[in-house]
């Protein structure tokens, strides 16, 4: 019984305070209630804690090419600057179209040429000074009255051959006089610029006969062929002569014919029917 008794009373106690064990228990969802919500605030205040050392170190490498940009424009405004250089002189200026050139004929041709030789000739003749006379001794001028001195002169189609004796300046052309045979002054000036040359215009006689060619082809023969006499006379005299082009026979002259054209190279027109 008295153990009963004593449980009793152990229990009546438990009993009693059962309210107060019930109240704690009901207050511990309160207080952990109120507890969640720091928990629940705590966490948005660790996210940046967690977020602060990503933002360290990513943002670097981002800003690095924004901060490139602009030195990698810096170039192409410069090249934008180099463009704009002043423009080379002429720039402004129209093309000029050139004109394809025109072939011409073999007649033509040999028009153009006569008149360039023509040209060259009187050109020649302008420049030539009668009055420097070539240097030569004395003794060697001088000729027997009984002394001939003959020699040949070509150029193109025209042969001459020319007889030099001592006398006082005559010029003969076929038995003519030279102002009779070759009219024109040009003609007389290439004829006589030999002897201009040397300086024996006054005492030597010549006389020449000449034939083939035009008149200006045998001009040219007159005066290569008083040339080769007067070095005859004075070999001294030939290195003048030879650096003035008088002993050099030209042989630029009118291309034959051949067989089966219609002149030296003009071909007859083709035709396919």
């Amino acid at each position: 019984m008295t153990e009963n008794e004593g449980n009793e009373e152990q229990v009546e106690p438990t009993e009693g305070d059962k309210p107060a064990q019930d109240a704690p228990a009901e207050e511990a969802p309160a207080e952990e209630a109120a507890e969640e919500p720091p928990a629940e605030g705590d966490a948005p205040a660790e996210e940046p804690v967690e977020d602060a050392p990503a933002e360290t170190q990513t943002p670097a490498e981002p800003e690095a090419p924004t901060s490139e940009k602009p030195e990698k424009q810096a170039p192409e405004e410069k090249k934008g600057d180099a463009d704009q250089k002043p423009a080379a002189p002429g720039a402004e200026l129209e093309p000029i179209s050139i004109e394809p050139e025109r072939v011409l004929s073999a007649e033509e041709r040999a028009r153009r040429e006569a008149e360039e030789e023509e040209r060259a000739e009187r050109e020649a003749a302008a420049t030539a000074d009668p009055d420097e006379p070539v240097a030569r001794r004395e003794g060697k001028v001088e000729l027997d009255s009984a002394a001939r001195i003959q020699a040949t002169g070509k150029r193109k189609s025209a042969i001459a051959r020319v007889v030099l004796k001592s006398g006082s300046g005559g010029f003969e052309v076929n038995s003519r006089a030279i102002d009779e045979y070759f009219p024109r002054p040009q003609h007389q000036t290439v004829a006589r610029q030999a002897l201009e040359a040397s300086g024996l215009e006054d005492s030597l006689d010549v006389a020449v006969r000449v034939r083939g060619g035009g008149v200006s082809g045998q001009a040219g023969a007159v005066r290569h062929g008083i040339a080769r006499a007067l070095t005859e006379i004075d070999p001294e005299l030939r290195g003048e002569l030879k650096r003035r082009g008088m002993l050099t026979r030209d042989a630029r002259a009118k291309e034959r014919y051949k067989a089966g054209l219609k002149k030296a190279r003009k071909r007859p027109q083709f035709s396919k029917r």
